[in-house]
């Protein structure tokens, strides 16, 4: 669900719930993290369908809860992330605050009994406590999961690469940016598409955008801006949609985790939001 990179000179006390396969991944690509001198503790909050311990299933209030952990007390220097996928929707807009007159969700694993978690609340929750020096990464794998942050800045790139930064401010006027700090959204499509589903074995079932993004990011041999990581990704997922036969394949690394990933049907955009605009042919990324 999320974590948090923090220098290793101000480490707060805190309780933490923590995955050692994710931390073993983050560890290895030290490299994509962070090109500091100074190690950093990362601390991971993971929730998950297949958990029997009701408080780390991915429901709304824990969701909310995992939120609310990743940005509490944050501090210039901390890197935090999070990620989400699984289903996402739109709704009506209740505030007269969204351009297209509908708000985006995403689906809590008790959405049919607690209801979605709204843009405005992911909003509030994620991105207005982010202070001077503090760095979001949100990835959200989910249908209609475009603007799902509602920042301010929607970045679109033409065919010959040139990106051209859309406003989404709201009509109202509201504030939907950080305290500032710097949020950047990578979500798996538009907020009017719909999200695929990639299938390893049968017993893994991952997002089109988590399996792109992360086969681009592993097997790259050296760093990427956020322009050549996009691009690299929508590449993936334009292989996957073009090959009938379903012979992506992660790399080799994790391959045995996953035998088969599965066709991906129907084409889709990953989408980049941001708090603020910067050229994402210049920006190295990193987490």
């Amino acid at each position: 669900m999320g974590f948090q990179a923090i220098p290793s000179s101000s480490l707060p006390v805190r309780d933490n719930i923590s995955s050692i396969d994710v931390m073993s991944f983050s560890h290895s690509r030290t490299s994509q993290i962070s090109r500091g001198q100074h190690m950093r503790l990362i601390r991971l909050f993971l929730l998950a369908d297949e958990q029997l311990d009701p408080y780390r299933r991915p429901t709304r209030s824990n969701i909310l809860v995992a939120m609310r952990w990743l940005v509490h007390d944050c501090s210039s220097g901390d890197s935090l992330v999070f990620h989400f996928s699984g289903h996402g929707n739109q709704v009506e807009d209740d505030d007269g605050d969204e351009l297209d007159d509908e708000d985006e969700t995403i689906c809590p694993l008790d959405w049919e009994q607690s209801g979605d978690i709204r843009d405005d609340e992911i909003n509030e929750i994620l991105v207005r406590p982010l202070v001077h020096g503090v760095r979001l990464h949100a990835f959200i794998d989910a249908c209609h999961s475009g603007t799902v942050l509602d920042l301010p800045n929607l970045c679109h790139i033409k065919r010959h690469g040139k990106p051209q930064w859309i406003d989404q401010t709201p009509p109202t006027g509201a504030w939907k940016n950080t305290s500032g700090g710097h949020a950047i959204l990578i979500s798996g499509c538009a907020e009017n598409d719909d999200s695929q589903d990639s299938c390893g074995d049968e017993t893994m079932v991952m997002g089109a955008l988590t399996y792109s993004f992360f086969a681009a990011a592993w097997s790259a041999h050296r760093p990427l801006t956020y322009g050549q990581l996009l691009s690299k990704t929508k590449a993936i997922i334009a292989d996957c949609n073009s090959d009938s036969q379903g012979h992506c394949s992660l790399p080799a690394a994790i391959a045995p985790h996953v035998r088969e990933v599965v066709n991906f049907s129907g084409v889709q955009e990953p989408q980049l939001s941001s708090s603020e605009m910067f050229d994402i042919n210049r920006r190295t990324f990193m987490l």
